[in-house]
């Protein structure tokens, strides 16, 4: 099985990044409602190619994952936030979401974080499965914090020192 290439995102991803976003979308992560035409774009003020991981498989790219700031405060710095996290379907169980995992805390890291955390859904065993796998620990929890689908869902907090 070929190993991902993990690399930098540029502005030429856009489109690509933009596709796999909304192809990726699921109940099972997702508190935004599905994406419709006309679509944003996957880049922002707020986050842009210097903010995204790439992970190519054979030369197409499969996954991203995005680190930012949990928040603008000053006394936060040291801390990087996973802020999405999106793997193709047919790139699924290939390593492709761990290599990213594991790029991203270096890249957290080389930044200059003690630690990086994200927040996953309470339902969505198997990312909760793969960040626990990799170190992440639940520090904690929204109990029902979104009604996604009819169901009140759980909002977990996970994160691990670097």
């Amino acid at each position: 099985m070929p190993v991902p290439y993990i690399r930098q995102a540029t502005p030429d991803d856009e489109e690509t990044l933009g596709r796999l976003d909304r192809d990726t979308w699921s109940p099972l992560h997702a508190v935004q409602p599905r994406p419709q035409p006309p679509y944003e774009p996957f880049y922002s003020e707020r986050f842009g190619p210097r903010d995204h991981l790439v992970a190519e498989l054979g030369g197409n790219v499969v996954g991203y994952v995005r680190l930012g700031y949990p928040t603008s405060l000053a006394c936060n710095t040291h801390v990087r936030q996973i802020q999405g996290l999106a793997v193709a379907e047919e790139a699924r169980g290939a390593g492709v979401g761990r290599a990213l995992l594991r790029a991203v805390q270096d890249e957290a890291r080389q930044q200059g974080a003690r630690r990086i955390t994200l927040r996953v859904l309470g339902h969505n065993t198997p990312a909760r499965k793969l960040y626990e796998s990799e170190g992440f620990v639940v520090e904690g929890v929204l109990p029902e914090e979104f009604f996604l689908g009819g169901t009140y869902v759980d909002d977990v907090l996970m994160g691990r020192s670097l």
